[in-house]
């Protein structure tokens, strides 16, 4: 197997593995297979896991996998999750919430988490609540003392992320992320439009706070024809790399049932470029309004040598008001206004988008 690839958290400057662990399904195995499988996890490079299964079954392997080796692995745990009747639940009380997150920092056999996060907020109601009600107070505590070593939150909407991204206190952000919530109302986990998402990527970015990527097969929607929003199944690997492609991605956390999971997610880092190639989204994806650069870089290589996709993003960037991002697009060996229209990039691009025209767009922008 290839090894690892690792992507730098911008607060904090931690080496993060582009594959992280999920455990909403690891209940399913027993004991035994989820100590094997969070072993075998570590052994291959995976160094964040997200602590959250849907039933505390789960608890005792996940505790004998870490013995020993706690530090190699950084820990999404979460103020919010409730498992005092033995299942998962959810929870706004502070209260409780203390409690919850205690009791799995005592499991754990740890002093801290890596991260410590705002659990699942969707709703106005309920970011109010936390961070009024306590729950944000007790978690800037846990900061103050070394107890939380980032503070992070969980959310499937972008009003709220942004709400989020505003304290600035952020470091990491728990997203649901594929085409299927990009790209369609199919789900209620998609909340916000195609472009309020595009932007929301890159605000996390501009803003220094990594994502980590939840749900990025949409519950396994999106590798089965049957049940693709866009009639087509993608490929595992297609959806990672779709994921990581995305501004302000550090890890995507596919959930597992067991090693064979595991093994079947780890096979992206073995995949091929063609493998992971989801240009075909370009042909399924029902883009609305004005077709946009997602910096997939399938328009590449451009004759003229532009990193096309890096001049977009850098574009996009700065109009948001992120200095350095003009700086780096300064920096580029190649810039906007050296393209000559030769329409190669408008034929390679999945998605509709006019970069010749948007090349002329970006020059004018940086006064080249």
């Amino acid at each position: 197997m290839a090894e690892m690839v690792y992507r730098t958290l911008p607060h904090g400057g931690e080496k993060i593995s582009v594959i992280g662990l999920g455990m909403g399904s690891i209940h399913h195995a027993g004991t035994r297979e989820v100590e094997q499988t969070v072993r075998a996890a570590l052994d291959a490079g995976v160094n964040l896991f997200d602590f959250i299964p849907s039933d505390a079954v789960a608890f005792e392997g996940y505790a004998r996998a870490l013995r020993g080796q706690r530090e190699r692995a950084m820990l999404q745990i979460h103020l919010g999750a409730d498992y005092s009747s033995g299942k998962y639940g959810w929870t706004t009380n502070a209260k409780v919430a203390r409690r919850e997150f205690e009791a799995r920092l005592a499991l754990l056999g740890t002093d801290y988490a890596d991260f410590g996060f705002i659990h699942c907020i969707d709703e106005d109601a309920d970011f109010d609540r936390v961070m009024n009600g306590g729950i944000w107070d007790y978690a800037c505590r846990l900061k103050e003392r070394g107890a939380i070593r980032h503070l992070a939150f969980s959310t499937h909407s972008v009003s709220i992320a942004r709400r989020f991204l505003a304290t600035g206190e952020m470091d990491l952000g728990m997203f649901s992320l594929n085409p299927m919530y990009d790209y369609t109302d199919e789900s209620a986990y998609g909340k916000g439009a195609t472009d309020e998402r595009a932007a929301l990527y890159r605000e996390f970015e501009r803003a220094g706070v990594g994502i980590t990527v939840m749900k990025a097969f949409a519950g396994g929607q999106m590798l089965d024809e049957r049940t693709s929003p866009f009639g087509r199944a993608l490929t595992q690997a297609q959806c990672i790399q779709y994921a990581l492609d995305r501004p302000g991605v550090v890890s995507v956390l596919p959930g597992v049932r067991g090693k064979w999971d595991l093994d079947d997610i780890l096979a992206y880092l073995d995949a091929s470029p063609e493998q992971r190639d989801y240009a075909e989204l370009g042909k399924l994806v029902p883009v609305g309004g004005k077709p946009a650069c997602v910096y997939c870089n399938h328009c590449q290589p451009c004759p003229q040598g532009i990193a096309i996709g890096l001049a977009n993003k850098y574009y996009d960037l700065a109009r948001l008001g992120d200095a350095m991002a003009a700086d780096h697009y300064r920096e580029l060996e190649h810039h906007a206004s050296e393209c000559v229209e030769c329409g190669h990039c408008d034929k390679r691009c999945p998605f509709g988008v006019a970069q010749g025209a948007r090349m002329g767009e970006i020059a004018a922008y940086f006064g080249e």
